[in-house]
């Protein structure tokens, strides 16, 4: 068998119940939201939960040895609890969500979305503008339940390429088992908002709301997209998937993602906003980073030191 064939086999036999297993229960604190302001513009971290994430079988571009060191100094085991996070950002004209978590498809300890963002002083009816970072399904999850829209009155923005690409049935047909049910659950999450003519598509980077523009980042998926916010000279980069694996893929950026759509791309990505974030010193937020994921880049040999933001109340 060919490296690339035993490199599929390994990702095919990791289904999404392997990929997305709960921790076992009971589960211990479970922060629902973290409030901090970027210039003027007030944003949310939202917690739709945690879920166990087996990176020794879904990092490549890495030694075993390599990656076991770099798990073992951040005192962590092949199987990582990962956060689902989105941010509701409010600049005080329009109230936008970054994602939406899972809808609870990754077990008991997730689909917590909606009753964090109402902790946080939010109704789903208030949500003006929804924008999505890619269309896997930790991060449409909780548009929709039942086949009814979540946030009835947010216009939903989606890149147009991603859309096209997880809304079409030829590639439906020829996705691998790890995609397939990203391919199924797409259509329906965006359905309710399709029809009501909520539905707008990003073709090139582009302002969403003042204070928030959207920048192409292609490779974890064909259209992934990242977000940036700033105000009053102050700016947070939200990086969606970019990085899943804080703890090993900030010092090894060159660290590789199995289900990304073009490793090559995302890993060029990856490494040219870590570079800025650093060089800029602007805050960055990632979906998976251990909750509130946000904090500041820090250079270092041939990696990143993430620096997580300091706790305020």
């Amino acid at each position: 068998m060919t490296p690339a064939k035993l490199i599929l086999a390994v990702l095919s036999a990791v289904t999404l119940s392997a990929y997305a297993s709960a921790p076992k229960e009971p589960v211990g604190s479970n922060p629902g939201y973290y409030r901090f302001m970027v210039g003027d513009i007030e944003v949310n971290t939202i917690s739709d939960g945690t879920f166990m994430m087996p990176v020794d079988k879904l990092l490549q571009n890495i030694s075993p040895k390599d990656l076991d060191a770099e798990l073992k100094k951040n005192f962590l085991g092949h199987e990582v609890e990962a956060s689902v996070d989105g941010f509701l950002i409010n600049t005080g004209s329009k109230i936008v969500l970054v994602d939406t978590g899972t809808g609870g498809a990754m077990g008991p300890s997730t689909g917590h979305f909606m009753e964090h963002l109402r902790a946080a002083g939010y109704k789903p009816e208030q949500i003006d503008v929804i924008v999505i970072t890619h269309m896997h399904g930790d991060h449409i999850g909780g548009l929709t339940k039942d086949g009814k829209a979540n946030f009835p009155n947010a216009t939903l923005y989606i890149d147009k390429t991603d859309l096209d690409y997880w809304t079409d049935a030829k590639n439906a047909a020829n996705a691998g088992d790890m995609m397939k049910h990203n391919f199924e659950t797409a259509p329906l999450a965006i359905a309710p908002y399709k029809k009501a003519g909520k539905l707008k598509p990003i073709a090139a980077d582009m302002e969403i709301v003042p204070g928030l523009h959207s920048k192409a980042a292609h490779g974890h998926t064909p259209g992934h997209e990242t977000y940036l916010v700033e105000s009053n000279g102050q700016k947070l980069l939200l990086l969606g998937d970019i990085i899943h694996v804080g703890s090993v893929q900030f010092e090894r950026p060159t660290a590789r993602m199995g289900f990304d759509s073009d490793q090559t791309a995302a890993e060029k990505v990856r490494i040219a906003a870590f570079k800025d974030a650093a060089k800029e010193g602007y805050m960055i937020g990632a979906a998976h980073l251990p909750f509130p994921g946000i904090g500041h880049l820090r250079a270092e040999k041939k990696g990143f030191v993430f620096v997580p933001e300091n706790y305020t109340r």
